[in-house]
């Protein structure tokens, strides 16, 4: 038996270890998207989940987004994976770094570990990476776009940080590594220990000795995703009635003109669109649930029927599957991306079941059955005994 407990949500005001003693309320109001924290023993006796073993065999599979960063001075060259196992035989005793994403969609115990983090909401909440390096490996210095947590796993690392230091880029690599890189502040992390960096703030890891980095990452689309995303949502959604019309159209001796009158009623006629906070929440749901290309399900290799699946969702409850996002606004929800269906009396057990990653074993309504059902044979859901 495999059951899950359901994810708990920490209180807004209750001191967390893992933020060092700061409750949320005051982590988001003083350090978040503002400076960096320190927190020295965030998860007391932390132990790696994964041997770098596991790694090698993880970064050779077509489905894990994997990438092997070498470097000689300020040549560095940036391998994506799937790596062979035969690669890193051949690799030096220090200078190199292997990464891999998603780490949450391979291990559960990966999984339970990103969950702790949801005191920032799942629409931010992007992956777990992890890094593994020999002494003297790192990925050089450079910044993020994003927010990150940079949790030390086994062996010891020196991180250098800095705030304001200059932002130009070693031409001519694959990655943007900053050349004129000083630090204002330095640490070494040991097991357990962490780090937050907001967006552009610069860093520098460097291993002390062999081990593992776990980083929780979180998204933060461009203006210009949103944009271009919530555009081609409001295309394929849009309904419009009439046709253009000029009855009063006027000679003209240039017909290759685009008259001032057209240009006045196609205004008038774009200036119709609108959309309200229930649009761009639907959107937004879908968008930011929705799984990434390289995502893939299995579905259940001896599926239950309905009324199986109904007697065991009562008996043992369900939970989500790693890869699968909930996400609601107000009535609106959306599953992996698709809507879910707007008739549901059930909205407290989807809030509950897009909260706390799973649901609890009890009754709940028929149609709600019926569309988990659903998510179940494509591989989103299971019980929580399986």
């Amino acid at each position: 038996m495999n059951t899950q407990n359901l994810s708990p949500i920490p209180a807004l005001d209750q001191p967390l270890d893992l933020l060092g003693g700061l409750t949320v309320r005051q982590f988001l109001d003083e350090y978040w998207q503002k400076k960096p924290l320190y927190i020295p023993n965030a998860i007391a006796g932390f132990e790696d989940l994964v041997t770098f073993e596991q790694l090698v065999q993880f970064a050779a599979q077509d489905d894990v987004i994997s990438r092997l960063v070498t470097h000689k001075g300020d040549d560095w060259q940036l391998a994506h994976g799937p790596l062979a196992k035969k690669q890193f035989a051949k690799l030096p005793k220090s200078d190199w770094a292997m990464l891999v994403q998603n780490l949450n969609h391979l291990l559960p115990e990966a999984n339970a570990l990103l969950q702790r983090f949801n005191f920032i909401p799942y629409a931010r909440l992007d992956d777990l990476m992890i890094s593994w390096a020999p002494t003297g490996g790192g990925v050089g210095p450079h910044f993020d776009s994003y927010d990150v947590f940079l949790l030390q796993g086994s062996g010891e690392k020196r991180w250098q940080i800095s705030s304001n230091c200059d932002k130009a880029l070693i031409p001519d690599i694959p990655l943007r590594i900053l050349s004129n890189f000083t630090h204002e502040h330095e640490w070494t992390l040991k097991a357990g220990d962490m780090l937050y960096l907001p967006p552009h703030c610069a860093h520098y890891g460097t291993q002390l000795s062999p081990g593992t980095t776990y980083s929780i990452g979180f998204r933060t689309p461009s203006h210009q995703e949103l944009a271009t995303e919530f555009l081609m949502y409001a295309a394929d959604n849009l309904k419009m009635e009439g046709m253009y019309a000029d009855p009063d159209l006027k000679p003209q001796t240039n017909p290759g003109q685009i008259g001032d009158e057209m240009i006045a009623k196609c205004r008038h006629i774009l200036s119709q669109i609108q959309w309200d906070d229930v649009v761009i929440g639907q959107f937004l749901s879908g968008y930011l649930s929705e799984p990434k290309q390289h995502v893939w399900f299995e579905e259940p290799e001896y599926a239950l029927e309905e009324d199986e699946f109904a007697e065991a969702l009562q008996a043992n409850g369900l939970v989500l599957n790693e890869k699968s996002t909930c996400l609601y606004f107000g009535d609106v929800a959306s599953f992996n991306g698709e809507p879910v269906p707007d008739d549901f009396s059930a909205l407290d057990a989807l809030h509950q079941m897009a909260d706390r990653r799973g649901l609890p074993p009890a009754e709940y309504d028929e149609l709600f059955i019926s569309w988990l059902h659903e998510l179940y044979l494509n591989g989103w859901v299971h019980i929580n005994d399986e």
